[in-house]
């Protein structure tokens, strides 16, 4: 019995995987980035409130740069999806 061609799923799932794996190592980093902030900031800020204030822009820094990075490699993806479909 003859076999269909396999389409490109298996490339997929493996791109997936990484991207997924991308994803998730940037936001260990993120994470460990945060922490490192925090452990610098707590120090040099006496001031509570100051202090507060400066973890929490750092914090929406660091979630404006994840989301930036998910919707990058969702364009890469999509892009790449598109151009393996042509």
């Amino acid at each position: 019995m003859t076999q269909a061609p396999q389409k490109n799923e298996p490339r997929w799932a493996e791109l997936s995987d990484d991207v997924l794996g991308s994803l998730e190592a940037g936001r260990k980093r993120g994470i460990e980035a945060v922490r490192k902030f925090v452990d610098e900031v707590t120090p040099a800020v006496d001031e509570e409130s100051r202090r507060k204030s400066v973890i929490d822009a750092a914090l929406e820094l660091a979630e404006e740069l994840v989301t930036t990075q998910i919707e990058f490699f969702r364009d890469v993806v999509r892009s790449a999806g598109q151009a393996a479909s042509k």
